[in-house]
């Protein structure tokens, strides 16, 4: 393969299958009405659709690097995404809850492969000097598929059958596997090690036990004292998991990377970070829709122009890192993140257009520095060798934040509302308020995990200081 044409359409390639992951896990949502309708059950009965597809892809991230390492990443990229586009078929083919669910499933195995070994793909492909850039390309549509999917979901369920929702992504996943065959380079270990077993079955049924009681909290399907058993079982599991990779010489997961401080910072401070903007997709709608009482369309509308501020972060932060450096980046942007948040607060019934755009435009703006900041750092001290490695726990730990934060976000949401009536709009305004000042609040908190990071830090990414 021509190496040009891959560093030429590599970013491209992976920013489509992370679009089409991202405008998935949010187009759904409006949509749930619809299929309840459809299939003849309550919208309730539909939480097994959104918590499976969680559930195989926490489990199936894990196990992404070792399989890249081993199959090579044409062959395990180029499967996700087959695997993902036909799984869209079979759910708009579904004709119930089961058939669905099983369809869900298959789509989180998918998608749990194309984020850590697209991921690979650019790390291996771009010298360090280079990096900020692709990733920079790359993550734009993880800001754009979340903007875009609640509106997107709302025209079709408006006008289209609910199936069209899932059939959106087929084209896309088509021209991907096209654009696979012609760049996609194949990058894989000399020496492969053999799978974990003990350390999969140890840290899967942990890590998915965590995020399934995440993604069930406050919905009483359970009682207080189950959830409790439930969750000491899920970091039982992960403290086993963490003793067995100690005492392994090729585990899973490698403990071993969060030694390099770089890495540390980015993924386990970043994951400090996610957790308060984790909790943003689901305060926003209800915050226009319930507060401001517009429907689905127009709310998914009042969130776009974080699209177009990210799209305008993609040109300047290149510039804003080399000049600035990744520490003061990110300890300002950080504040500068919470503040937007807590502006929320300010945002009722008499609010202006305006001032709303004006916040959605900040936060896309200062979002972007920050995915695009912590994302390549992570890698600025990762040897070639345990790029793969460093991929899938970043990649873990992304999605296990997405998962915090949303939980975290509905039991604040509820805690502040207290036994107030959900049909109360103004009670569900204040106690929303109140939510996006507490987490404003974290989040400004958590730039002080940036502050280990020295003056120099990442400047063979951001500066090209050192090129490797």
């Amino acid at each position: 393969m021509d190496n040009q044409a891959i560093r030429r359409y590599l970013p491209w390639l992976v920013a489509l299958a992370l679009f089409m992951e991202n405008l998935n896990t949010t187009i759904l949502n409006t949509a749930v009405p619809a299929i309840a309708h459809s299939l003849n059950v309550t919208p309730l009965s539909l939480k097994a659709v959104v918590s499976s597809y969680v559930l195989s892809l926490a489990v199936g991230i894990p196990v992404s690097g070792w399989m890249a390492d081993r199959f090579g990443t044409r062959r395990v990229f180029g499967s996700a995404v087959a695997i993902f586009t036909f799984s869209c078929l079979l759910c708009a083919m579904a004709s119930s809850v089961p058939m669905l669910v099983a369809a869900r499933i298959l789509q989180g195995i998918g998608a749990a492969m194309m984020l850590p070994v697209g991921r690979l793909a650019i790390v291996r492909t771009f010298p360090k000097s280079e990096l900020l850039a692709a990733m920079n390309f790359v993550i734009i549509p993880a800001l754009i598929g979340p903007l875009l999917g609640p509106t997107i979901g709302g025209l079709i369920v408006h006008w289209l059958p609910w199936q069209f929702i899932f059939l959106v992504n087929v084209p896309i996943g088509i021209i991907a596997l096209w654009m696979i065959v012609r760049h996609m380079p194949d990058y894989r270990s000399e020496h492969a090690s053999r799978l974990d077993v003990i350390g999969l079955v140890l840290f899967g049924s942990g890590i998915a036990l965590l995020s399934w009681i995440l993604e069930i909290f406050g919905e009483h399907y359970l009682d207080a004292t189950s959830l409790g058993v439930l969750f000491v079982l899920s970091l039982s599991l992960l403290a086993a998991y963490a003793w067995h990779a100690r005492h392994h010489l090729t585990p899973l997961l490698q403990l071993g990377l969060f030694r390099i401080r770089t890495f540390r910072v980015a993924v386990a401070g970043g994951f400090l970070t996610r957790f308060g903007l984790g909790g943003m997709p689901f305060l926003l709608p209800l915050l226009y829709q319930i507060g401001l009482g517009l429907p689905a369309w127009q709310a998914g509308l009042l969130m776009m122009p974080s699209a177009a501020a990210a799209m305008f972060m993609k040109v300047i932060s290149i510039r804003v890192l080399r000049t600035f450096g990744y520490r003061k980046v990110l300890i300002v942007n950080t504040v500068m993140i919470g503040l937007t948040i807590s502006l929320y607060a300010t945002v009722n019934n008499g609010t202006a257009i305006g001032w709303i755009v004006a916040i959605s435009l900040a936060q896309g703006f200062f979002n972007s520095l920050q995915f695009s900041s912590m994302n390549s750092m992570a890698y600025a001290d990762v040897a070639a060798e345990q790029a793969s490695m460093a991929s899938t726990i970043a990649s873990s730990l992304q999605q296990l934040s997405v998962s915090f934060g949303l939980a975290f976000a509905s039991i604040l949401a509820g805690w502040y509302l207290g036994d107030l009536p959900q049909s109360d709009r103004v009670a569900i305004t204040g106690a929303l308020h109140h939510a996006f000042l507490t987490l404003g609040g974290l989040t400004i908190l958590s730039s002080l995990s940036f502050w280990s990071l020295k003056k120099h830090d990442g400047d063979n990414v951001s500066r090209g200081a050192v090129d490797t």
